[in-house]
C-alpha cells in the first residue's frame, strides 16, 4: 500500500467518524422526517385532527366517519363511484383489529355484514346502483331479522350499468321501496363532505338503536369532491350502542320490545338462545303462521320507526322566514339551490330552501308546515321526478302549476343558473 493510499483511507475513516456540521444537520432532518411521516391516510388524518381541519373527499369522510363510529367489519365489492370507501377500510380496519372482506358480489356482501352484526360487530358496506339492486333481498332480510347494518349507496346515472362516473339521484325511491314486503326504511342524504362524516356516524348509531338496515345516500359528485372539514374531538363524537338484554338467558325474547318499540339484541356467543329466519316469526324468532303473531311482527317493524319519528327526521330550513318561493332539494342539488337563492335574493326575489337530511321516513309534518305560507315550490332533482310526488302529496292545497319540477338525467349537475331561471319563471 502506498503512502498516498494509506493517507486517503485514514482521511476517509476520520470523516466517517466525525462528519461535517452540514452533514449532521441533513442527517438529523432526514431522521426527523422519517419519524413524522404518516404511515397511512388515517395516520395523516390523526395529525390533521390535532390541527382540527383536513381536506378530504366525501368518500374519505364516510370511511373516517365509519371508523370513528366504531365500525369494525366491512364486506363489499368495489364499484365506481364508491370504491374509495372500500380502499380506505381495507387498509385501516385490520390495523384496528377489524375485518375487511372483499366478497364475490354485492349479494354476498349484504349477507356477510348481516351475519357479522349478529355476532356483535358494527357492520357496513358500500356500493352503487347495480350493486344496490343486488342487495335488495338482503336488505329485506336485515329488516325482518332486525339486524343493525349500514349500506352506503353512492348514486350514479342508470339504469343498469349506466354512467359510472356521473351523478344522479335515481335511487331515492328504490332506497325506500326496493325491497319487497312493505317495510319502513331509514335513509339519510348529506350535502357536504362534512355531513358525509357526520351522517355516517348517525347512520351507524341509528342502525344500532333501531335494529335495522340504514341506507346512506350519496352521489358521484358528493363522493368525489374535496372540501375542508373541521373534525370534532373524539370525546365529542356521540356513539350509540345497541340495547343489550338485562334478563336471564332463559327469559330472553329476541324480538321483545320496550315502550318505544325497541328490542334488546343479544349477540351470538353471549349465552342467549334465539332463532334467526327470514320467515315471519314470533318473539323468539321461530317461524309462525299465526295471524296475530304475524300482525304483531309487522306492527313492530312499522311502529319503531313511526313512534320515534322526531328522533329520526332532520331537515334544514334555509332563508324560509320571509320566502314566497321555496326550493325543495336534497344532496348535491341543494348546493346549487343555495347558490341560486343568493343570486335571487340579490335581485330582490324572496326564495328559501328546505333540505331533508332524512329522506325516509319523509319529513311530512315539517314539510307541510314550512310550505304552508309559500306560493310556489320548485323541486330540482337528478332524476325524472321522485321527490316531487311526495311534495305534491303534502301540498294538495296548491295547484299543480304551483309545484314546479326541474329534472336532469344526462349526467350533469343542475346548475344555479338553471334553478334561478325556474325561480324567475315562477314569479
Amino acid at each position: 500500500m502506498s503512502k498516498t493510499e494509506s493517507k486517503t483511507k485514514k482521511t476517509t475513516k476520520k470523516a466517517a467518524v466525525k462528519p461535517s456540521a452540514k452533514a449532521e444537520v441533513k442527517a438529523k432532518a432526514k431522521a426527523e422526517e422519517t419519524k413524522t411521516q404518516p404511515e397511512s391516510k388515517i395516520a395523516e388524518l390523526q395529525q390533521d385532527r390535532e390541527r382540527k381541519t383536513v381536506i378530504m373527499q366525501g368518500n374519505e369522510a364516510v370511511s373516517y366517519g365509519a371508523l370513528d363510529a366504531g365500525v369494525d367489519f366491512f364486506a363489499g365489492y368495489p364499484i365506481t363511484p364508491s370504491t374509495e370507501i372500500a380502499e380506505i377500510l381495507a387498509e385501516e380496519l385490520p390495523k384496528r383489529g377489524g375485518v375487511y372482506i372483499q366478497m364475490e358480489d354485492e349479494i354476498a356482501s349484504i349477507c356477510a355484514i348481516t351475519g357479522a352484526s349478529l355476532t356483535g360487530a358494527k357492520a357496513l358496506t358500500a356500493t352503487s346502483g347495480p350493486g344496490f339492486s343486488l342487495m335488495q333481498e338482503g336488505i329485506g332480510f336485515a329488516k325482518i331479522t332486525e339486524t343493525p347494518c349500514v349500506v352506503v349507496n353512492v348514486q350514479r346515472l342508470g339504469p343498469s350499468t349506466g354512467m359510472p362516473t356521473s351523478p344522479a339521484q335515481g335511487d331515492i325511491m328504490q332506497s325506500r321501496w326496493g325491497s319487497h314486503g312493505d317495510s319502513p326504511a331509514i335513509v339519510l342524504y348529506p350535502d357536504s363532505v362534512k355531513e358525509c362524516y357526520e351522517l355516517t356516524i348517525r347512520a351507524v348509531n341509528l342502525s344500532e338503536k333501531y335494529r335495522t338496515c340504514v341506507v346512506l345516500l350519496l352521489d358521484e359528485v358528493l363522493g368525489h369532491m374535496r372540501e375542508s372539514v373541521t373534525l370534532p374531538d373524539m370525546g365529542n363524537v356521540r356513539i350509540i350502542k345497541r340495547i343489550k338484554p338485562t334478563v336471564p338467558p332463559h327469559w330472553y325474547k329476541h324480538y321483545d320490545e320496550n315502550q318505544k318499540y325497541l328490542s334488546p339484541l343479544a349477540s351470538y356467543g353471549e349465552g342467549y338462545r334465539f332463532h334467526v329466519t327470514g320467515l315471519t316469526h314470533d318473539q323468539h324468532g321461530f317461524p309462525t303462521n299465526k295471524n296475530n303473531e304475524a300482525g304483531d311482527m309487522m306492527a313492530r317493524l312499522r311502529k319503531k320507526i313511526s313512534y320515534n319519528i322526531r328522533d329520526l327526521v332532520q331537515i334544514e330550513s334555509y332563508m324560509m322566514d320571509d320566502a314566497d318561493i321555496a326550493i325543495f332539494a336534497a344532496g348535491i342539488v341543494a348546493r346549487s339551490a343555495k347558490a341560486a337563492i343568493a343570486m335571487a335574493r340579490y335581485e330582490g326575489i324572496k326564495v328559501g330552501l328546505l333540505r331533508p337530511l332524512t329522506i325516509w321516513p319523509f319529513p311530512d309534518v315539517a314539510v307541510r308546515k314550512m310550505l304552508l305560507d309559500v306560493d310556489t315550490v320548485i323541486v330540482p332533482e337528478l332524476n325524472q321526478g321522485q321527490m316531487i310526488n311526495e311534495i305534491r302529496r303534502l301540498t294538495k292545497d296548491k295547484s299543480e302549476s304551483d309545484v314546479i319540477a326541474l329534472q336532469k338525467v344526462n349526467g350533469e349537475l343542475i346548475s344555479p343558473a338553471e334553478i334561478l331561471q325556474k325561480i324567475k319563471e315562477a314569479i
